[in-house]
């Protein structure tokens, strides 16, 4: 019987999924699969990207922790695609490799003024307030007025994590150096600005919600922005989604703080809505100064246009929640204008000729952008392993595909990585660490700290 030795590159929940799909799938084949991570921790930007107070969405960690802990897939943190380990590599000692790397960086953002002083991408903030070991251990919150630039659920997290409370974050997961970077906030107005409606969101209404139920923040809302043409209106009353949406943000306009009319908090939230990002004004300094938008409208199909009213708004921070892009990968093709790999339901295209790369597969944002959910990611992988089972005849032959292979070349290397039970006793050594605060976990930061408390050293 056919042993098929399979890598995995991104232990995030892409990875995992693809794993568990192909280990559970009917095939005439075994299957050893390993999966290699850049951190040294798994569950990527479930661990990464979900802001600390959303213990719901984490709680997909617990189905991700329950295929790892089967004992069935190797795993190896800290271990450095393209420098630890290669693509030739892998051709040595595996029949094929699926990439499973997500999308990091922050969409860019073709604005004049979006480089200065103080203008951030949402996914660095993200990366800092997660505890995420490669991003730098302070984070300057020394503006009273931040403009975010984005109507999706990223907009929404990053905003809230502005506006709210460092105390209230004291429940959760927060590493000790974003709680006191928080708590010396000089933040009081958070101005979320989108180009298109309130019926044209692409948050989610749980997220907005949550918005509202922020301790000492009031929501601000503005009467002109819910003159409803007839395509909102249609959208509110044909998608659940939408009149849920329009139903938080019609409550928000009866109370107090609508216009800047009377809230007593000491922080405020803006939406902004039929607002097209122009400019970045600066000051002497190249210091973010102001945000100047277009007044937009309804299209009549659900879109915006232009009006050619220009409105200015006084920040001193700015943040782009405009989306993520994927990072090439040394040796593997990469599709620059969308920052994916370019593939054909999940089978690697070359770059130049469109044909197959035998053995290489992808899944997940870096194979489809950085839109869906979970469930997405599931049917993503499941479409990636069929086929990868179907192309049996294709794959690569490995010169050594023994178990032992890959652990004898990372020491040799040198490379100190991490496994299923390093991950283990970083797992109980933050769970302690959050014990006598009675939190669920106080996260570990530095890189070495997590190597070192992994491998038991």
């Amino acid at each position: 019987m056919t042993k098929l030795r399979l890598a995995i590159v991104g232990a995030g929940p892409a990875g995992i999924y693809a794993a568990d799909i192909l280990l559970k799938a009917e095939r005439r084949f075994d299957v050893s699969i390993d999966l290699f991570e850049h951190l040294p921790a798994p569950y990527g930007l479930v661990r990464y990207g979900v802001a600390p107070d959303h213990p719901r969405i984490k709680g997909i960690i617990t189905a991700l922790r329950d295929v790892l802990d089967r004992g069935d897939i190797r795993i190896f943190g800290n271990v450095h695609f393209g420098s630890d380990i290669t693509l030739d590599d892998l051709k040595r000692h595996y029949h094929a490799v699926i990439f499973a790397t997500g999308a990091r960086r922050d969409t860019s953002l073709d604005l004049p003024g979006i480089d200065a002083i103080g203008s951030y991408g949402a996914a660095d903030y993200v990366s800092w307030f997660d505890g995420h070991p490669d991003v730098p251990r302070e984070w300057p919150l020394d503006a009273a007025s931040v403009a975010v630039i984005g109507n999706g659920n990223v907009a929404l997290d990053v905003s809230r994590m502005l506006a709210k409370h460092a105390d209230d974050l004291l429940v959760t997961e927060v590493p000790a150096n974003v709680y006191e970077g928080m708590k010396q906030s000089a933040v009081t107005d958070v101005h979320v600005f989108g180009r298109r409606g309130p019926a044209q969101v692409k948050f989610t209404p749980l997220e907005l919600r949550e918005l509202g139920e922020l301790r000492d923040v009031d929501m601000v809302v503005y009467d002109e922005d819910f003159d409803y043409d007839e395509a909102s209106r249609d959208a509110i009353a044909s998608n659940k989604q939408v009149m849920v949406i329009d139903r938080v943000l019609q409550s928000w306009r009866k109370r107090d703080s609508v216009n800047n009319a009377g809230g007593s908090a000491s922080r405020r939230l803006h939406l902004h809505f039929w607002a097209r990002p122009v400019e970045v004004r600066t000051d002497e300094e190249g210091r973010v100064a102001a945000l100047v938008y277009e007044r937009t409208r309804p299209d009549g199909t659900g879109g915006a246009v232009g009006t050619g009213e220009m409105r200015e708004v006084p920040i001193q921070a700015l943040y782009r929640a405009v989306g993520y892009f994927g990072s090439p990968l040394p040796g593997v093709p990469f599709d620059k204008k969308h920052g994916v790999i370019p593939n054909r339901e999940g089978q690697v295209l070359s770059k130049d000729s469109n044909q197959r790369v035998p053995g290489v597969y992808a899944t997940g944002w870096i194979k489809r952008g950085p839109v869906g959910l979970i469930g997405h990611t599931k049917s993503d992988a499941m479409e990636t392993v069929r086929h990868l089972i179907n192309d049996q005849g294709s794959w690569w032959q490995p010169e050594d595909p023994s178990e032992g292979a890959i652990p004898a070349l990372l020491a040799e290397r040198g490379v100190r990585w991490t496994d299923l039970e390093g991950w283990h006793r970083l797992d109980e050594h933050e769970i302690a660490l959050g014990a006598p605060e009675e939190r669920a976990r106080i996260k570990v930061v530095p890189r070495e700290d997590m190597v070192r408390i992994s491998r038991g050293e």
